[in-house]
């Protein structure tokens, strides 16, 4: 089973659109991958889906709920001090090295990404770098 790490903005966009890519992704990853996440990755997600903004898409309840599920559902990794140095300044945006560390922390062989500047990457340290869609695509 390959280790998967999803970044806040997929996930966000998995618990907005059930007929998303991104639902599809998030589904597949936790069906046949171990999906992984950080305390930082999980920080971030609580507070970007507690954001007044997506009031209008989906109670602040059911926000928290799919924050539970992904809690429980999700391995936990630390990030070790080389993966976090090896992630500094990786990405275009500091904001995402998180998601790097984290990929390199936990040996992922994919990081699924919603994000321009993660995608611009492609491929880091051997770690494949891919939208929702070209994750499906691959058939991973």
């Amino acid at each position: 089973m390959g280790r998967v790490v999803i970044d806040t903005s997929t996930l966000v966009g998995a618990m907005l659109r059930p007929a998303s890519k991104p639902r599809q992704a998030l589904l597949a990853v936790v069906t046949s991958h171990a999906l992984c996440v950080s305390q930082s990755t999980l920080a971030e997600l609580q507070v970007v889906l507690q954001r007044p903004k997506f009031d209008r898409y989906a109670p602040l309840q059911t926000r928290l709920d799919f924050l539970e599920v992904v809690t429980q559902t999700a391995h936990l990794f630390e990030i070790d001090t080389a993966s976090e140095a090896a992630s500094l300044g990786a990405c275009r945006d500091p904001k995402d090295d998180k998601f790097l560390a984290l990929a390199m922390a936990c040996e992922a062989m994919a990081l699924i990404s919603s994000d321009a500047d993660l995608l611009s990457l492609q491929r880091w340290r051997d770690i494949a770098i891919l939208s929702p869609a070209d994750f499906l695509a691959a058939g991973w």
